[in-house]
């Protein structure tokens, strides 16, 4: 009896749920090369050069007027999350920021063309939380984790303050527990209706980084650390700074048998996540200080296309299923998912600056717990 529920592939190790999304993913997955190069080009224009510091392309960069007008459009802001941590000597350690703006402002890109510009924030965290496997690590600045947690709920206060009521965290790093903190904390804390995301990209498009999948240019190990996976990410959209004269390939010191924690974008689908234990592996500074877990020796550009070509679709369709359910300027009923009141958030849900707002930092705080 055939399952409509999957949608399989030539691999039989990989599968797709029989929804918008998975569909998606295998509209990717099936793509020529040649496709693979048009989407990236024509649609999300990648690479190209970081637009950090060009006019009207983050908030930050954008004068308040057009921000305004373009928030009347598109209300969803993608909050890139990276960290500085080593990444071995023949990659930068602001590694995972540039990952994650570059491919987001290919996003950007692509639904300025199609009329409905999302909002880029500058990252949340330029300096992030690690597990404790990276601690003494040289060029790894490590948070505290209440740090983390609160840095992240007062920027998505501050968003949200603005009329940005639906904020995307677009995870670049190993500190997911952080920022799935940061969002249920503030859900509790301030019962604002909104709708509130962690997106850890690589999770979301795993299947295009397993290894040996069959598919052209496709990888040749599991996604660990500063290896063939993240140098090959970086030969596409920020090759300066990438020197591969320095790139070496490394292991991980295992204490105990293996087949019990996945790697990075849990493809190998094992008991546990990889950052569910500590203790049954070498920390970095001992185990690999050259601060590579894996083989960036293998790393390749073109093996890093269809991942990122997956990613920038994958996040064009969540906006417009956002928009297309809410569309700027609406929120999820409050009576439905706040213990506030209608009349009680009607002032501080009017548009910013308009007659009869209020700002949020006036609204008391509820919930389970009080903070000082």
């Amino acid at each position: 009896m055939s399952d409509d529920r999957w949608i399989f592939t030539e691999n039989p190790a990989i599968m797709f749920e029989n929804s918008p999304v998975g569909r998606l993913k295998k509209e990717v997955w099936d793509a020529s090369e040649e496709e693979i190069d048009r989407i990236l080009r024509e649609d999300f224009g990648i690479p190209q050069a970081s637009e950090l510091t060009r006019a009207n392309c983050y908030i930050q960069t954008t004068p308040r007027h057009t921000l305004a007008e373009r928030r009347r459009r598109n209300d969803v802001v993608l909050v890139p999350i990276g960290c500085s941590e080593n990444h071995g000597a023949h990659c930068p350690s602001g590694h995972d920021i540039f990952q994650v703006t570059q491919f987001l402002e290919g996003v950007r890109r692509y639904t300025a063309k199609n009329g409905r510009e999302v909002n880029l924030a500058y990252p949340a965290l330029i300096y992030g939380g690690h597990p404790y496997h990276h601690i003494g690590m040289p060029g790894t600045i490590i948070l505290p984790q209440e740090v983390v947690v609160e840095t992240v709920i007062a920027v998505m206060l501050g968003l949200w303050d603005d009329g940005f009521r639906k904020i995307i965290l677009v995870n670049n790093h190993g500190h997911l527990w952080n920022l799935v903190t940061a969002i249920q904390e503030f859900c509790k804390r301030y019962q604002l209706p909104g709708i509130f995301q962690v997106f850890d990209w690589h999770r979301a498009s795993r299947e295009f980084f397993y290894p040996d999948n069959g598919k052209p240019h496709c990888f040749e190990t599991n996604f660990i650390h500063a290896d063939e996976h993240e140098t090959s990410l970086g030969l596409l959209m920020f090759p300066e700074m990438i020197d591969m004269k320095y790139a070496v390939d490394t292991a991980s010191t295992q204490y105990l048998p293996g087949g019990w924690f996945d790697t990075s974008v849990d493809d190998m689908r094992r008991p546990h996540r990889w950052d569910e234990g500590e203790g049954h592996a070498a920390i970095e500074y001992f185990g690999t200080p050259e601060g590579v877990v894996g083989k960036p020796t293998l790393a390749d550009p073109e093996k890093a296309k269809r991942p990122v070509a997956a990613i920038c679709r994958l996040l064009s369709l969540l906006i417009e299923q956002i928009l297309e359910t809410f569309p700027a300027g609406k929120v999820p009923p409050v009576k439905g998912v706040s213990l506030r009141s209608e009349e009680e958030l009607a002032p501080y849900l009017k548009e910013p600056l308009t007659p009869g707002w209020k700002s949020v930092y006036s609204l008391p705080r509820i919930g389970p717990v009080e903070r000082l």
